[in-house]
């Protein structure tokens, strides 16, 4: 992984979401934590271009994410706090069989596609089902796999256990330990970042601790407490 910011900020409306930061991502696990409007989903939304630099660039393996935009998409895959409003079609199989209909596949190949990333996590049985039957660690599995079945090579994840019950949050946090691709999550769940690589940790749109996850997570409780 390849993630440049160069003194990138975001601001709306005359406020400051994201001060001016500089700094390169290259570890497989990286943890995003900060209180509630803190800059840290304006930070994650920077890297696959959901939102723009007001001032500054942010360079994804090579690619400008404003001027390269497009490319980006295809690097970097999303999944939002609230999965069931990224499940766009009544059926799961359906909505992940959508993003490969673009790219001039037959409908072999996008139904070999599907069958394959719903075998890769065990979730042959949600294909058939309606996306408002399920719980939420189905959901977030749902979104996973619609985002996966593209191909990107970074992952971020908001909040991926908000609200999941104790079953549902350890399926996902073990289907995230799992991986392949690099993955930056966003999260409140402590534990589920203590054992990533590196940590970023924002306070009123500042960078204010960066490093390893122990040390990190010790600064945000003393700044949360």
């Amino acid at each position: 992984m390849d993630i440049r910011f160069e003194e990138a900020s975001v601001s709306f409306g005359g406020r400051v979401a994201l001060f001016p930061l500089s700094l390169t991502l290259s570890e497989q696990r990286i943890g995003v934590i900060g209180l509630n409007g803190s800059g840290k989903t304006t930070f994650a939304r920077l890297i696959n271009g959901l939102a723009k630099p007001t001032m500054g660039r942010v360079i994804v393996e090579g690619l400008d994410t404003v001027a390269d935009a497009r490319s980006v998409l295809g690097k970097v895959g999303f999944i939002f706090q609230s999965p069931q409003n990224q499940i766009i079609l009544p059926v799961v199989g359906d909505d992940i069989a959508f993003g490969l209909k673009s790219r001039g596949l037959a409908k072999r190949e996008i139904e070999a596609a599907v069958e394959a990333v719903l075998d890769r996590f065990g979730v042959r049985h949600l294909g058939d089902r309606r996306a408002h039957e399920l719980s939420g660690g189905e959901l977030q599995m749902a979104a996973l796999c619609s985002v996966l079945v593209t191909g990107p090579d970074i992952l971020i994840l908001d909040e991926p256990t908000n609200q999941l019950d104790l079953k549902n949050r350890a399926l996902v946090e073990a289907t995230i330990a799992g991986l392949g691709e690099n993955v930056i999550v966003i999260s409140h769940d402590l534990p589920l970042i203590e054992d990533f690589e590196r940590v970023l940790l924002f306070d009123q749109g500042r960078l204010v601790a960066d490093g390893p996850a122990p040390e990190v997570i010790a600064r945000y409780r003393e700044i949360a407490l």
